[in-house]
């Protein structure tokens, strides 16, 4: 598995580090401390896909009781809607353990086969239902970064220096 580079921005330091022997260990206590943050997110995982596991057979078993008592409500209210909802004056029948509604979903556009669309759309003169993005290219302005700088708002960073400690994946003995 391969290691994330740890970055650091410069701030004050708690330790104070007087040779390079003292690098040294500090950097295989970050290595250390590192593997030890892997094994307890994957102890964390396996404990979470037991749970997961040992639950997974009592919901789907009570999922599937629930489904055939929504089935049969839905269609007596069905049956019954004129009935239950005031001659289709409300949209909502109450019971004396809950309620059931009937709501209408707001309309929605499903469209299959983008591009044949699109074309069809710029054949058919259509361009108010073609929406066009507009976005800086950054690479671009990175490519001429001179011109770009002269532009107001704009700004090319350049020559940021980074601090990366990468221990060694393998315990080291002392």
């Amino acid at each position: 598995m391969a290691k994330k580079a740890v970055r650091i921005k410069a701030e004050t330091h708690e330790i104070n580090l007087q040779t390079q022997d003292d690098v040294a260990l500090a950097i295989k206590e970050i290595g250390d401390l590192e593997r030890e943050q892997v094994r307890l997110s994957t102890l964390q995982a396996d404990e979470k896909a037991a749970i997961d596991e040992k639950y997974t057979a009592e919901l789907t078993a009570l999922k599937d009781k629930v489904k055939p008592l929504q089935k049969a409500v839905q269609a007596y209210c069905e049956s019954r809607r004129n009935e239950l909802t005031n001659g289709g004056k409300q949209k909502t029948a109450y019971f004396t353990t809950g309620e059931v509604q009937w709501r209408a979903k707001p309309p929605a556009v499903i469209a299959r086969g983008i591009d044949v669309i699109l074309e069809s759309l710029r054949n058919s003169g259509l361009f108010r239902f073609i929406r066009t993005k507009e976005e800086l290219n950054k690479e671009a302005m990175l490519a001429e970064p001179d011109i770009a700088r002269s532009i107001d708002g704009v700004t090319i960073r350049e020559g940021v220096e980074e601090f990366v400690i990468k221990p060694n994946d393998e315990e080291v003995r002392t």
